[in-house]
């Protein structure tokens, strides 16, 4: 409080200051303001507190101000000597300035022009720059509004009974009397399946959307690929056209129809460019190649088309990333890898592929470790009459290699052993009881819809690990 009070008046004894004096005939009732050196004044009223405000005293007149005024009077005399000239040259309409000078500035006023205009013929006009719609489709493209008209009635939404809940997906249509594509994730497990047909295919403002709903049966599926096929008895149904995957360039525009969210948001559309080609993604253990599109996907589109530019489906839509590990990573199932698995479900119900004839699990890294055994694709069972059989296979071998390459899960298994044809034989490295044994497996043709991958989700549930449980909780979100 002494800092503080050092120069101030002393509130507490009015007759004295802090080294400083003031005449006791200012010390009076009222307020009373006393100025120091630092630009700070006092103001006291007889019993109350002071305070303190910050006014900076006036500075006095120095030789500053007299030079400061000496430049004004120059430059008023200075004023006043150009204002006459230019009323001078007003009146008489001559110019008292030189010819050179004259020139002198005209050259000057040429070379700005001159610049002016090189400038404005080099300025780019950003008044109508394209969109990046427009940036990426070819100049013979459909507008996205036109797409839509053609591809909207060929979008249709599944409506799936579970033993616990609902399932919603989308379909496309690719028949008129019926067929319609979907992927097998959105039908799996269902008690019943139901396709909503779009309100284009009202008759009248009347008609409800149970008129529009239709009892589908499943054609077949094929999990592995993640596509199925379903029927309803329908006829004269807008059907798609179809595009080839194979031509897609990367950055082209790519569009998507479908049910994100369930019925209530029917037949969005979004759209985005084709991000990439050949995306190799092991999604629920199963090994596809996928194009990747930034057009926005949500459960319910599962099933739905992506589109280019014409109006032709080019793939159907199949998984996203989670929001938790990044945004605008779409990713479909190539229609032109698609089309020979449809054809199959079509006329078999099933696609015909080479067997090995066992079922089994994958030895997760957990199991490996505690285990000591090497990790790889653990024979459950033997089919009887099965080329596996026939070779040697047991229960409980872990199959560790085929073709002298080595795998660690079934998907890895199915990826070489489906390059191969039905009446093949392959070499299977297994491991059993601490020793790698190769055998020789000739491929059966795969009987029905059981074929090995099918097999698999049965058991894995069966004996995951506690860690797999996890992860598969966490792949919820």
């Amino acid at each position: 409080m002494n800092d503080f009070n050092n120069n101030y008046y002393d509130v507490n004894n009015p007759n004295r200051t802090a080294g400083r004096n003031y005449p006791a005939s200012d010390m009076q009732s009222g307020y009373k303001s006393y100025y120091d050196n630092r630009g700070y004044t006092s103001y006291r009223q007889s019993d109350s507190s002071s305070e303190f405000y910050y006014s900076p005293k006036k500075p006095k007149s120095s030789k500053g101000k007299k030079v400061l005024t000496g430049i004004v009077a120059i430059l008023s005399v200075i004023a006043i000597g150009t204002t006459s000239i230019v009323g001078y040259t007003l009146i008489t309409g001559s110019n008292p300035v030189s010819t050179n000078a004259s020139a002198s500035k005209s050259d000057k006023s040429d070379s700005s022009e001159d610049s002016k205009d090189s400038d404005s013929s080099e300025a780019v006009d950003r008044s109508n720059l394209p969109t990046i719609a427009q940036l990426s489709t070819p100049k013979d493209a459909m507008s996205i509004p036109d797409i839509v008209d053609k591809v909207s009635p060929s979008v249709v939404g599944i409506s799936c009974i579970l033993s616990q809940g609902t399932a919603t997906g989308s379909g496309i249509v690719m028949s008129k009397d019926g067929y319609i594509i979907t992927n097998a994730h959105v039908v799996d497990g269902a008690k019943s399946v139901s396709v909503l047909l779009p309100k284009t295919y009202a008759k009248d403002k009347n008609t409800k959307e149970e008129d529009l709903t239709y009892k589908a049966t499943i054609v077949g599926k094929d999990t592995q690929t993640d596509i199925a096929v379903l029927k309803i008895d329908a006829k004269d149904l807008v059907a798609c056209e179809f595009g080839k995957s194979s031509e897609v360039k990367v950055g082209e525009v790519s569009i998507v129809i479908g049910n994100p969210l369930g019925f209530s948001l029917a037949n969005s559309v979004t759209s985005g460019i084709i991000s990439a080609k050949d995306r190799v993604l092991t999604v629920q253990d199963r090994t596809m190649n996928l194009i990747q599109t930034d057009a926005s996907i949500n459960n319910g589109n599962s099933g739905g088309p992506l589109i280019n530019a014409y109006g032709q489906v080019i793939g159907i839509t199949s998984a996203k990333v989670s929001s938790t590990y990044g945004e605008g990573l779409g990713f479909a199932i190539p229609i032109d890898e698609a089309m020979p698995i449809i054809k199959s479900l079509m006329e078999n119900g099933f696609v015909k592929r080479p067997s090995l004839g066992v079922t089994g699990r994958n030895i997760s890294a957990t199991y490996s470790e505690y285990y000591n055994v090497p990790r790889g694709y653990q024979v459950v069972s033997v089919i009887k009459g099965s080329g596996a059989e026939k070779a040697g296979v047991q229960k409980n071998d872990i199959i560790i290699g085929i073709n002298d390459t080595s795998i660690s899960t079934l998907s890895e298994l199915n990826a070489i052993k489906n390059k191969c044809k039905v009446g093949d034989t392959v070499k299977l490295t297994v491991y059993r009881d601490g020793k790698m044994i190769d055998l020789q497996v000739k491929l059966d043709e795969a009987s029905n819809a059981e074929s090995d991958d099918s097999q698999q989700e049965d058991y894995s549930q069966r004996y995951k690990s506690y860690s797999d449980l996890f992860r598969d909780y966490m792949n919820n979100f």
